[in-house]
């Protein structure tokens, strides 16, 4: 994660958030050859951090504010992942994120209403099981004029017409995003609270002073809505999780990227939990996670807690290798899951490149039986480049 590479990506996006916003697809067309693709990790290297806030502290969080945006850092994501069912158990799972990067510390000096230092880029994802088709979407548009933003109170982000929103008052938020025939219309409720990762917030990646996000999740919203589908409207329910963070710099030079796991479990307890890779393959020693009960106590679990072993692979159109399914331990716990993918291709190959899928959770805890469902996200394996097959 060179400094030259968060500098091109951060132009190419500066550059289509110039035409407003973009929309590239692989749920009908591909992306065009030209358009840039980039791994989640190039954009969290931590050299190029000059005039930016950076996490090095622990701070006390503050809602709604921290629902918010917190422009004095470098990028930041809020991160919605659900897996929905119908009344007659049609199985979805989706992604809507939204993504800001800041091009520089400071808002130019201009009078333009266009002068902006923001940039926003959102991924829209669903996964249909039964017709084994997964769906990929994105927005990429300036923090101006009000194409792009967020705010904390009333809380709403929003890139283009794909948004989430609240009152003034909090929950539910209310999720929208549609692209040609696919949409999504959700409301979400937690179900659960808020779960500070790390130290009190303050997600340490590797042992480089600032080299951390702050971070919460809400590990499970209850979730209704519907599902236009090819001109077919869908009712459903289900959970989401939210993941939040943001940051300046989180991986070191010597880190490749990250494996990360969140799970609901039929006990009504939740799991997170992200591995680390280092270049040389092996796990590095800030890989951390938590596990949530039904009642809400959290235990925090370090990388001596957690073996991931990796049971299967799947290779993209393009030849990279992604891990397919996994068997996971956690000691503490006395917890043996076997996790697998709701469908093998679940790549997200747009402006930044990844795997990010629905999956299916089966196992023991503590000697009873426990299934559940959850999401995967694979960063930073394989080469950047636009997938060029068409009709995904």
């Amino acid at each position: 994660m060179k400094r030259i590479a968060a500098i091109v990506v951060l132009v190419a996006l500066a550059a289509a958030a110039a035409l407003h916003y973009r929309p590239w697809s692989t749920g009908g067309a591909s992306p065009s050859s030209d358009t840039p693709a980039f791994t989640l990790g190039a954009l969290l290297g931590g050299e190029d951090t000059a005039g930016f806030a950076r996490a090095e502290h622990v701070r006390a969080f503050h809602f709604p504010a921290d629902y918010g945006p917190h422009p004095r850092y470098r990028s930041e994501w809020w991160y919605f992942t659900g897996n929905l069912h119908t009344a007659a158990g049609r199985r979805f799972g989706y992604e809507l994120t939204v993504f800001r990067f800041a091009l520089a510390p400071h808002r130019p000096q201009s009078p333009s209403p266009w002068a902006t230092n923001q940039v926003y880029m959102a991924h829209l994802a669903l996964t249909d099981v039964a017709a084994k088709r997964f769906h990929a979407f994105q927005r990429l548009a300036r923090g101006a004029v009000g194409l792009a933003g967020a705010q904390a109170a009333p809380f709403r982000v929003w890139v283009g017409d794909w948004s989430v929103e609240g009152s003034r008052d909090g929950f539910p938020w209310h999720l929208h995003a549609r692209d040609k025939d696919i949409a999504l219309d959700l409301t979400l409720t937690p179900a659960a609270p808020i779960v500070l990762q790390g130290d009190h917030g303050l997600s340490r990646k590797s042992s480089a002073p600032g080299n951390a996000s702050y971070y919460y999740s809400i590990p499970r919203l209850t979730t209704r809505g519907q599902i236009d589908l090819h001109g077919r409207r869908l009712q459903v329910t289900g959970d989401s999780w939210l993941d939040r963070e943001w940051s300046t710099s989180a991986l070191g030079p010597q880190q490749s990227g990250w494996d990360w796991f969140a799970l609901q479990l039929s006990d009504g307890s939740d799991l997170m939990f992200y591995r680390l890779r280092r270049k040389d393959g092996t796990i590095d020693p800030h890989s951390a996670g938590t596990l949530v009960s039904a009642a809400g106590k959290v235990t925090h679990l370090n990388y001596k807690d957690v073996t991931i072993r990796v049971l299967d692979t799947w290779r993209s159109p393009d030849g990279t290798v992604y891990p397919a399914r996994w068997e996971l331990q956690v000691r503490p716990a006395h917890l043996q899951l076997r996790i697998r993918p709701l469908l093998a291709d679940q790549e997200v190959n747009l402006a930044v490149r990844y795997w990010e899928g629905a999956v299916s959770v089966s196992g023991r805890k503590e000697g009873h039986a426990v299934d559940g469902h959850g999401y995967v996200e694979l960063a930073g394996y394989g080469s950047s480049g636009a997938r060029t097959r068409a009709g995904r």
